[in-house]
């Protein structure tokens, strides 16, 4: 299933490839490096998802992210391949969700490969209740083209 995002100009592919994966597909006009720099720098990040955010992007450094809406996720990046790969995990720290997905607890993988010049960016989210796959498919429909927009912006 694939729609166009109407906030911006970016296309968003969706795929469900098993029942605890959200996975989603964004082509972004700028560059990996651009693009990159709005998941691992903390001011960049608040320009798209959080209102906070404390980012330590090496294996092992804490990937916390106060977001907007007054939740609070909190994981640790696991692999960082400069402008091809990021890995990371996720979980709620303060959240109606933190009993359901306590921090670290599920894995985002977001890749971004260069594309005529631009950005094909990938998030897959695994590991999540299968109950809860709906409102994340939703939480990052929403985020995504708003992180498409900001970079479009700068």
């Amino acid at each position: 299933m694939a729609h166009a995002c109407a906030c911006c100009e970016s296309e968003a592919a969706v795929t469900d490839q098993s029942p605890d994966v959200v996975e989603q597909t964004l082509r972004i006009s700028a560059s990996p490096e651009t693009v990159w720099r709005y998941w691992t720098d903390p001011e960049l990040m608040c320009a798209w998802w959080a209102r906070a955010a404390e980012l330590d992007p090496r294996p092992g450094g804490v990937c916390w992210v106060d977001i907007a809406d007054g939740g609070t996720m909190r994981g640790e990046y696991v692999e960082l391949v400069p402008f091809e790969r990021i890995v990371l995990t996720f979980g709620w720290e303060k959240s109606r969700f933190t009993d359901e997905i306590p921090p670290g607890s599920t894995l985002v993988e977001v890749t971004f490969v260069e594309e005529a010049g631009d950005t094909v960016m990938t998030l897959r989210h695994s590991g999540l209740p299968p109950h809860l796959i709906e409102l994340h498919h939703g939480g990052w429909g929403h985020h995504l083209p708003m992180l498409a927009a900001a970079v479009q912006a700068s």
